[in-house]
């Protein structure tokens, strides 16, 4: 649901791989119908269609490729809708006014929230510590990319892990879903310093031993 520039390299991950131009894909398959709000009014525009395949492997999956307030305002519009369903969650709250905080209470986060706008729904929290151009690009600094995944379903968990190394992507079990505070606040800190490392969002976050 969405697709600017992060719900198109998220789509480019969970297909086959091919350059996004040649792509045909959704990145809320299985949730055709959804209610597609902005907040102040408007709709979110409707994604394009996916391959059978593809569809057929992601059913039941939504991927709220949205700006947090946006992505909470569906979830809420929709709750009947998302219940039992996997709901990614790629979003980071910052404050792009100020580009200096979050704009998530302490001791919540973006996921939390939109779980609890629609409680049925099974929320994973992933893909937000990837750059939609390294996404697309498949690595950063000639290494795959780790996709940090935080849930509390388990199930949940292990299928978008299971789509994440489809897309030649490192899935990385983050633990239960209020680890997506961490997450945030870690891809919060990884933005603000692209222009001091000079990465211009190439860069990466990557676990290595």
């Amino acid at each position: 649901m969405g697709y600017g520039p992060n719900g198109l390299a998220v789509c480019s991950c969970i297909t086959p791989r091919t350059s996004v131009a040649g792509r045909t894909g959704t990145i809320e398959p299985g949730a055709r119908g959804l209610r597609r709000t902005r907040p102040g009014g408007g709709r979110v525009p409707p994604p394009p269609s996916i391959g059978g395949e593809v569809a057929g492997e992601l059913a039941g999956v939504v991927v709220l490729a949205l700006p947090f307030a946006a992505a909470e305002e569906v979830a809420a519009a929709n709750r009947e809708e998302l219940a039992g369903k996997i709901v990614v969650d790629i979003s980071n709250p910052v404050d792009f006014a100020t580009f200096d905080s979050l704009v998530v209470p302490p001791g919540t986060s973006a996921a939390e929230q939109i779980a609890a706008a629609a409680p049925g729904a099974r929320v994973v929290k992933a893909f937000n510590t990837t750059f939609a151009g390294t996404l697309v690009a498949g690595q950063a600094g000639g290494a795959p990319r780790d996709v940090f995944i935080a849930g509390d379903d388990a199930g949940a968990k292990q299928a978008v892990a299971d789509v994440a190394a489809a897309g030649g992507l490192r899935p990385i079990d983050a633990g239960p879903l209020r680890r997506a505070r961490e997450l945030e606040g870690f891809q919060f800190l990884h933005m603000t310093l692209q222009q001091t490392l000079g990465t211009g969002w190439s860069s990466a976050i990557k676990i290595v031993s």
